[in-house]
């Protein structure tokens, strides 16, 4: 072969080379959560460049307390990922209200989602889906099976039943019934009136009816809660008023605690830190046959930088998050945090099997208070913190604590004026 004839060869073969290395596109994430870092490097990202090659991925984490603030000025500057990891709601309207979020309405795996699971990136008429969603959190009770086996006590599926059980804890005297405090005020109304309120307002049609005004929070459905968390006083344990959030998880996996209102996102700790079996059920119904609800709530997703420089490989991206593959990988990587995917995925984890399970029996809605309800001031979220705290320490009736949500609801909210 002549020098020149290799040289060719070389050239020629350099320029294929730069040319199929051009082709490849690097798409990046942007999320807040870092803790999860080594489950995309090792688990999603390879699983999806396996079958896309051509398109790289890059797992960008900010923490998360600074993420909202540097998400906001990246995108500002025009330096932001392609992909955006989203917060339920407002955080996530905002950005798409000021175009820095692409509408992905059309999206084909978007048919994958429920109108519950797309609610949390929505535009208010639902007229838009500006992110893809990835997982959400389910409420209900963790319960110490060892426990619950010495003292012969059966699952509770009524309401009575629930506090025959918590009874018979409490008369043993070997246990805290139950777990929670109410010193941090936010497991007040997340673990406590909106886990169990759900049966009472029934679910969605009861969120949207208040939304739209056809319910207010005066209504039986709306009080009745607050009595419910207005008998758990008696079972939380002396001291309860100063017991923080870590507090309570303590006392549950030390085994000094029976029953834990929870979320799904203390599966993976409470696994590494109880050294007895554990079990979980849904808020039981107020009497046999009846409907059962959950808060199955939306808290994460993922969407489209409006700005990125790749928009069709970032949609290939997006669709596969919509995919029943990813679903499975994503879930079984973090248990408690649970795919909003229709096709159902099964669970390696128990625990997390047991919440999820509760999908098939009850009817999904989020909690009350995280669409629209709490843009104003006084802020709904809040006073219903507090209008739980109350209540269980028995400093406001059900009846005023009511009342004073919806007279501050009615000073902002127009379709409750």
């Amino acid at each position: 072969m002549t020098k020149t004839r290799l040289a060719a060869l070389l050239l020629t073969s350099s320029l294929l080379g730069g040319a199929a290395s051009a082709e490849d596109v690097t798409l990046t994430i942007e999320s807040w959560r870092n803790d999860d870092l080594t489950i995309w490097q090792d688990k999603i990202i390879p699983a999806f460049e396996a079958a896309n090659p051509g398109i790289k991925v890059v797992f960008a984490p900010t923490a998360p307390a600074e993420y909202n603030a540097a998400l906001n000025s990246k995108l500002d500057a025009g330096t932001a990922g392609d992909l955006i990891t989203c917060r339920p709601f407002d955080a996530s309207l905002a950005l798409y209200d000021k175009g820095q979020l692409a509408d992905l309405s059309g999206l084909a795996s978007m048919a994958n989602f429920s109108d519950v699971a797309k609610s949390a990136w929505q535009t208010d008429d639902a007229s838009a889906t500006f992110c893809v969603p990835m997982a959400s959190v389910i409420h209900g009770f963790i319960y110490n099976k060892d426990a619950f086996d010495a003292l012969g006590i059966a699952v509770p599926t009524t309401e009575a039943e629930f506090f025959a059980a918590l009874d018979k804890i409490k008369a043993d005297g070997t246990y805290i019934p139950m777990a929670m405090g109410t010193n941090d005020q936010w497991e007040a109304a997340t673990m406590g009136y909106n886990n169990i309120g759900p049966n009472y307002w029934k679910g969605e049609e009861g969120r949207l009816a208040l939304i739209k005004g056809e319910q207010k929070l005066t209504d039986e459905a709306w009080v009745a809660p607050y009595r419910q968390l207005a008998k758990w006083k008696d079972y939380l344990g002396d001291g309860f008023e100063a017991q923080t959030y870590p507090d309570s998880q303590n006392l549950f996996t030390l085994g000094r605690a029976a029953v834990y209102p929870a979320g799904s996102w203390e599966i993976s700790g409470f696994n590494a830190q109880a050294g007895f079996k554990m079990g979980a059920f849904p808020p039981p119904v107020q009497a046999a046959g009846d409907e059962c609800y959950i808060s199955d709530h939306t808290d994460i997703a993922l969407g489209m930088n409006a700005k990125s420089a790749h928009p069709d490989e970032a949609k290939v991206f997006l669709d596969w998050v919509g995919s029943a593959e990813f679903a499975t990988l994503y879930a079984n990587a973090l248990p408690g945090f649970f795919s909003l995917n229709s096709t159902p995925v099964a669970m390696e984890d128990p625990l997390a099997q047991e919440f999820v399970s509760w999908r098939d029996k009850c009817k999904s809605t989020i909690r009350s208070t995280y669409q629209i309800l709490s843009r104003g001031t006084p802020n709904l979220e809040t006073e219903t913190w507090n209008a739980s705290v109350n209540a269980i320490k028995g400093t406001e009736t059900p009846e005023d604590a009511g009342k004073r949500l919806q007279e501050g609801l009615a000073s902002w909210y127009d379709p409750q004026k």
